[in-house]
């Protein structure tokens, strides 16, 4: 055993994940593994449906008729916000809709929207089509990388003329790990009256963000990677308080107050927090595996994460550069702890039959267009041992040139 996990004060939490046998799994940002706690909420649920029938929404205090409110004051301790700026709802590219069509109010003098180019493109996608519905359709603003795999603070803030309405940016970017000042490009944009959200996919679950200090307007995340709420499983959505006098841009019945929801009147009674972006009948079954999940979250606590994850990603960097730096890899994610993420991004000419070789070879990485292989040790379950265990795979599947034996056609998912 590495010393290091000896010495890690959460390592008992990896019992409670099914790891696959055989593997060592360094995908956790793109679909965390399963945990124990996840299925007992799930077989839960099951049987609260089979004994109960409809009764089941009125049993435990009515807890599954509130689950994503219940599971919303789960996830706001994570980020630091108050129960009920924070709803379990939809997915990433919904939420930015619901967001999009509740704040974009373009006048004849602000009518811009701010994305990046190194983004998930979904994001832009949906801003695109919100524009486009608005009658919109040019002004959206895109800040353009400089070296094509970081942004820079100072650039986007740049960018903040009187004719831009809102900002969109992703916390950390999927591809580079670049963790964003989120406090300076909010604080800037506030201060020129410009609405900020913020895209926490890659980094809710690993990053310690503090919403007290940073004070966005809205954000929006997945659950399935870090949070490990399962495959597609519901997403989360932030609206600040300040912001609780707003109707919701896109409404539907379960927005009520629910306390007059079931009068089914022909006028929205709109609930006046989180709760009122709400549009349609919870995902139970969805939900229920995400609960399992951010009982151990909760536990172990998001602060602890962040310091093994760290810990985590510096060591398998130190390796990197001392064990693979003569077969044509380059980090190309920051290496200060404030301005990375939770995964490392491995360059390669040959990054995508690297990363195939490394599935048959026991590690399963993940793989980005054009040529980086991203590997996220996930603190939760991922041990120093295994880091050990991906450094040796990969040296022996590149020194041994394994990887050649591959083809370079593209699977559908990679």
């Amino acid at each position: 055993m590495n010393v290091l996990d000896q010495k890690d004060p959460i390592a008992s939490y990896r019992e409670r994940f099914y790891l696959l046998e055989d593997h060592y799994y360094m995908d956790g940002n793109s679909l965390g593994l399963m945990s124990k706690d996840a299925e007992k909420r799930m077989f839960e649920v099951m049987n609260h449906w089979k004994e109960e029938g409809i009764k089941i929404w009125g049993i435990k205090d009515s807890k599954y008729f509130l689950y994503p409110q219940y599971l919303g004051s789960m996830m706001a301790q994570l980020i630091h916000a108050d129960s009920d700026e924070v709803i379990a709802l939809g997915s990433i590219t919904s939420n930015i809709h619901q967001a999009l069509m509740t704040f974009y109010k373009p006048t004849a003098k602000r009518h811009k929207i701010l994305v990046d180019n190194l983004n998930f493109p979904t994001d832009r996608y949906a801003v695109e089509s919100v524009l486009q519905a608005k009658g919109h359709e040019d002004s959206l603003v895109v800040i353009e990388s400089e070296d094509g795999k970081t942004l820079d603070e100072d650039a986007i803030i740049g960018h903040m003329d009187e004719e831009v309405a809102m900002i969109l940016l992703p916390s950390v970017l999927y591809r580079s790990s670049q963790l964003l000042d989120m406090e300076k490009i909010t604080r800037a944009a506030h201060e020129k009256g410009i609405l900020v959200g913020w895209d926490l996919a890659h980094s809710i679950g690993v990053v310690d963000h503090d919403f007290k200090a940073i004070q966005p307007d809205f954000a929006v995340w997945c659950t399935y990677k870090y949070l490990n709420g399962g495959p597609g499983s519901v997403g989360g959505l932030y609206i600040n308080k300040r912001h609780f006098n707003r109707d919701a841009g896109l409404r539907g019945w379960f927005g009520n107050k629910n306390e007059t929801q079931f009068q089914l009147k022909d006028q929205i009674d709109l609930s006046r927090d989180a709760s009122g972006f709400l549009q349609g009948t919870p995902h139970i079954m969805a939900l229920a595996s995400l609960e399992g999940s951010l009982d151990i979250y909760l536990e172990v606590g998001v602060k602890a994460l962040r310091q093994k994850s760290l810990k985590l990603t510096a060591y398998l960097m130190d390796l990197i550069d001392h064990r693979l730096r003569d077969y044509g890899y380059k980090i190309t994610n920051p290496r200060q702890d404030q301005h990375r993420g939770g995964h490392v991004c491995l360059e390669h000419e040959d990054a995508y039959r690297i990363s195939q070789a490394l599935r048959d070879h026991g590690v399963i990485p993940d793989f980005r267009e054009p040529n980086v292989i991203r590997l996220a040790p996930v603190p939760l379950y991922t041990s120093f041992s295994d880091v050990d265990a991906v450094i040796e795979i990969l040296e022996k599947v590149t020194k041994d040139q394994i990887y050649k034996t591959y083809s370079h056609k593209r699977d559908t998912v990679v």
